[in-house]
C-alpha cells in the first residue's frame, strides 16, 4: 500500500535523511530506489526480503556511482572501492563493520530521482547495519551480488568511455544488460532457491535480466541521451537524433527484449516454489508490471497493443491467486507471455 502512494516524482528528502533507525530507513528509500521493484522485495518472505531490499540498495549505489560520478575514470573507482570494501572488514566494539562507501561529491543531479539515488550513497552506513546483522549465508549471496555487478559495470563503463558512449552491437547491448539486472535476478533465484545455482539456471537469470533492463533502456533512452549515453548506434549518428529516429532505436530494442520473453516462464518453472508461497506472488508481480510497460512501449512505437490492468492496486489484486496456486501462477505468465512475443518481430542480429 505504501508503494502506491509513495511521490517517487518529489520525494521528501528532509524526511528521509531525518531517519536514524537502520531498517526504517531501509524499507523508506526502497521505493524511491527501485520503483516496481520495491513492491516485489516487500512482498517476499521476511527471511528474503530484508536481503532482497539490502542487495538491490547496494545494487542503486553501484548504479549511482556510475551515473552521477563527475567523470568515467572517478565513478569506476568509486565501484571498486565500494565492492572491496566486503573484503575488509573491520572490528568495532559492535563487531564487525565495513569501511564507509566512496562518498560521491561534486555531481549533478537531473532530477528528484537523481537526488535521492544521492542520498542512499550519503546514508550507506545504514544499509550497512542492515547488511552486518543478515545471516552469513544471505550476506554470501550479498556479496557476490555486489562483486559481480561491480565488475561487469566496470566493464560496461570502459566501453562507454572507448566508444563515446554508445553500444555497437546487441551482443554488446546484452553483456551490459547481464552486468546490472542479471546478476540482480541470479541473486533473487539464489535466494529463493537456497542454494547455488546450475549453469542452466544461471542462463536463464541472464535472459531474464536482459528482459526486465530492456524495459529501463527503452523507458529512459531520451534521459540517457542527456548524459550522453545510447544503448543504440543510431542515436549517436547525428547531434540531435529526431523522433523518428528514437522511435526507430526504440523498436529495435523492444523486438530484443520480446525474443526474450519466454525466459520468465523458464524461471519460473526453474524455482521450486513451496505450495503456498509469497515468492510466487512476487515473481509474477515483476512480470506483471513489466508487461504494463511494454504494453505502453508498444504504444509509443506504434504497435498494436493487448488487455491488461493499467492501476497499480489491480495489478497487485491479480497477483493473489499466486499466492495460493501454482498452476493459476503459469496460466497468467503463458498469457502474458504469449501477448509479447506476438507483439515483437524477430529481432536484428547486428545494427551495423
Amino acid at each position: 500500500m505504501r508503494d502506491l502512494v509513495v511521490n517517487r516524482n518529489q520525494p521528501n528528502l528532509a524526511r528521509l535523511r531525518g531517519i536514524r533507525s537502520p531498517e526504517r530507513f531501509l524499507w523508506a528509500i526502497l521505493p524511491h530506489a527501485a520503483r516496481t521493484f520495491s513492491a516485489c522485495i516487500t512482498m517476499l518472505p521476511t527471511s528474503s526480503a530484508k536481503a532482497a531490499a539490502v542487495g538491490y540498495l547496494y545494487c542503486r549505489i553501484l548504479d549511482t556511482y556510475e551515473d552521477l560520478a563527475p567523470c568515467t575514470q572517478q565513478g569506476r573507482q568509486m565501484m571498486r572501492e565500494f565492492a572491496a570494501r566486503f573484503q575488509q572488514p573491520t572490528a568495532s566494539d559492535d563487531g564487525h563493520t565495513l569501511l564507509p562507501g566512496p562518498a560521491l561529491t561534486n555531481s549533478t543531479p537531473i532530477d528528484y530521482r537523481d537526488q535521492a539515488h544521492l542520498l542512499l550513497v550519503e546514508k550507506c552506513e545504514l544499509i550497512d547495519r542492515v547488511f552486518l546483522k543478515l545471516p552469513a549465508v544471505s550476506q554470501i549471496a550479498i556479496v557476490h551480488l555486489v562483486r559481480d555487478m561491480a565488475g561487469g559495470m566496470i566493464w560496461a563503463k570502459r566501453v562507454f568511455e572507448n566508444q563515446n558512449g554508445v553500444l555497437h552491437s546487441p551482443s554488446q547491448l546484452r553483456h551490459y544488460c547481464n552486468a546490472v539486472l542479471g546478476n540482480p535476478v541470479a541473486f533473487a533465484m539464489r535466494l529463493m532457491m537456497r542454494r547455488e545455482l546450475t549453469a542452466d539456471e544461471r542462463d536463464t537469470a541472464m535472459d531474464v535480466g536482459e528482459f526486465v533492463q530492456l524495459a529501463n533502456v527503452t523507458r529512459d533512452m531520451e534521459k540517457d541521451l542527456d548524459r550522453g549515453i545510447a544503448y543504440h548506434p543510431s542515436l549517436i549518428q547525428v547531434a540531435n537524433p529526431s523522433a523518428d529516429v528514437i522511435r526507430n532505436a526504440r523498436a529495435q530494442l523492444f523486438d530484443l527484449a520480446m525474443a526474450q520473453a519466454t525466459a520468465y516462464r523458464r524461471m519460473v518453472e526453474q524455482i521450486s516454489f513451496r505450495r503456498i508461497s509469497l515468492s510466487r506472488a512476487s515473481a509474477l508481480l515483476m512480470l506483471e508490471f513489466t508487461d504494463r510497460y511494454y504494453r505502453s512501449c508498444a504504444r509509443r512505437i506504434d504497435r498494436e497493443t493487448w488487455d491488461g490492468p493499467k492501476n497499480s492496486l489491480r495489478l497487485m489484486l491479480r497477483t493473489f491467486p499466486a499466492f495460493l496456486s501454482k498452476r493459476s501462477t503459469l496460466r497468467r505468465v503463458k498469457q502474458i507471455e504469449h501477448n509479447l512475443v506476438n507483439a515483437g518481430r524477430p529481432p536484428l542480429d547486428s545494427w551495423d
